[in-house]
């Protein structure tokens, strides 16, 4: 049963008793499996609720005045069983992840749900003819697909998995039923680049045109992987990915007329590479796929664009994140995707201001970019700290998997007093990956969280520097 996570106190929901707490047993006579359910059962100007209150079953009436909110969240997205993940890929992150962390964490979901709320990537292994039903009369579109690739045998034999081999086929269908299907491929050196890659770009091109995009990235591994097929890309293995895909790319273009095929941020600067211009990205709409993160950020930061390139939380966000029930549409702002919100970051005391400068903390793949950025942009005087991901080390080196651990030997290695300024993609609401709580960061630390945005971040440096300069 759901549980009530917040009241407004002023709204109708209270009014009729409701408190935090409750646990729901029914509403309107149906027992929710989830908040998409939730939400279009308490949008009726009438709605009975039974719920659960120290072992006691209370029934209330709801009523809503017109244009006013139901005026309760509840605690999770899904409240029957999770449909977990029955494929073992070799490359699955949540395999390579260190014993010990808070067990949420070890969730592998495969569910169309959390794929539509939250941006999580459903093999379609388990999907259903309910299943399809549901999401094609209720509109829950988007959804994310994992593909890596399209031929049966190869499909199955990398999801370990032979159902895998089959189940693209509901792409086609739900593309052809008004969904929109966003596709990702993670690309493994020598698994399924090269002539796989090729393979796999034809048939999607062939079978399914009409998909939204397809998304291109690297594989992740950390120091806890133990299959020994997967490995990192060398420099040229992947300026070798990032030509072909840019190849697929225009073929795409050129046979659907819209711009599909793009190869992740990692792989530009694993090869080396600048990464393309704004031009190149169309409307930033895959940025949620790191495509485009360091075009956005840079741009921003430069004031040529006021695309948004933050997220309003962490990684692994489907597991921590309450639904508040705020607007019709719950992916809006439950989500690990870049979309606009008013909610603030997470905010910490702010000392008198340093001494010894200003400091921008950033994970070891954004820093060079980082350092550059500041640099022919005057900040010279402004530090990079480039925290290295030792908890799960191996290629793990994004902001949004930093620790607060590591974020911490990272500050205390630095050699004098800075103002720290630290992305709020390193958060999960107040906590790290870790369970380090932002305030034990700064009961050490002078930190303030940033928006991790590229115009947010030249604002605060101005604003920080000004003081840092009055001081001094």
């Amino acid at each position: 049963m759901p549980l009530v996570a917040h009241i407004d106190p002023d709204g109708a929901a209270a009014r009729a008793g409701l408190r935090e707490g409750d646990r729901i047993a029914s509403v309107n006579g149906t027992v929710p499996r989830d908040v998409l359910e939730w939400m279009t059962l308490v949008d009726s100007p009438v709605v009975e609720v039974v719920s659960m209150r120290d072992g006691e079953r209370s029934v209330r009436v709801v009523e809503r005045r017109t244009g006013e909110p139901f005026g309760a969240s509840v605690s999770s997205a899904v409240f029957d069983r999770v449909q977990t993940c029955d494929n073992h890929c070799e490359f699955c992150f949540i395999y390579q992840l260190p014993k010990g962390m808070r067990r949420s964490l070890y969730l592998k979901d495969d569910d169309y749900r959390l794929s539509f709320l939250f941006g999580n990537f459903t093999t379609l292994t388990r999907f259903t003819e309910a299943d399809f039903e549901r999401v094609v009369t209720e509109r829950l579109s988007p959804l994310h697909v994992s593909v890596h690739a399209a031929a049966p045998g190869t499909r199955a034999e990398m999801l370990r998995n032979d159902r895998g081999g089959f189940s693209l086929r509901w792409m086609r269908l739900l593309c052809e039923a008004g969904i929109d299907v966003k596709a990702q491929i993670v690309l493994c050196p020598g698994v399924n680049d090269g002539a796989i890659l090729d393979d796999t770009f034809a048939r999607l091109l062939e079978e399914v045109p009409m998909l939204d995009s397809v998304a291109v990235v690297p594989v992740g591994l950390s120091r806890h992987n133990t299959e020994v097929r997967m490995r990192v890309h060398t420099s040229e293995e992947a300026r070798q990915a990032v030509g072909r895909i840019e190849s697929w790319g225009t073929v795409w273009r050129e046979a659907t007329g819209r711009n599909v095929v793009r190869a992740a941020d990692e792989l530009y600067l694993a090869a080396g590479r600048e990464v393309p211009g704004a031009s190149h990205y169309d409307d930033f709409g895959m940025l949620e796929d790191g495509i485009g993160l360091v075009r956005a950020f840079i741009d921003a930061f430069e004031g040529r664009s006021t695309v948004d390139s933050s997220k309003e939380d962490g990684f692994f966000a489907s597991v921590d994140t309450v639904a508040y029930v705020r607007g019709a549409n719950p992916a809006a702002e439950t989500a690990l995707r870049p979309v606009s919100s008013d909610i603030a970051p997470q905010r910490v005391r702010l000392r008198a201001p340093a001494r010894g400068g200003v400091g921008v903390v950033t994970g070891a793949c954004f820093a060079p970019v980082m350092r550059d950025l500041l640099d022919r942009n005057g900040y010279t005087d402004v530090a990079v700290i480039a925290v290295a991901n030792a908890h799960f080390g191996g290629s793990t080196s994004v902001a949004g998997l930093l620790t607060g651990a590591d974020v911490a030997d990272a500050l205390g290695s630095q050699p004098e007093r800075l103002r720290f300024l630290l992305p709020d993609v390193c958060l999960n609401g107040d906590r790290f990956l870790d369970d380090v709580r932002l305030g034990e960061i700064d009961d050490r630390f002078d930190v303030e969280v940033v928006r991790t945005d590229g115009a947010t971040l030249r604002e605060t440096l101005d604003l920080r520097l000004g003081e840092v300069r009055r001081v001094g």
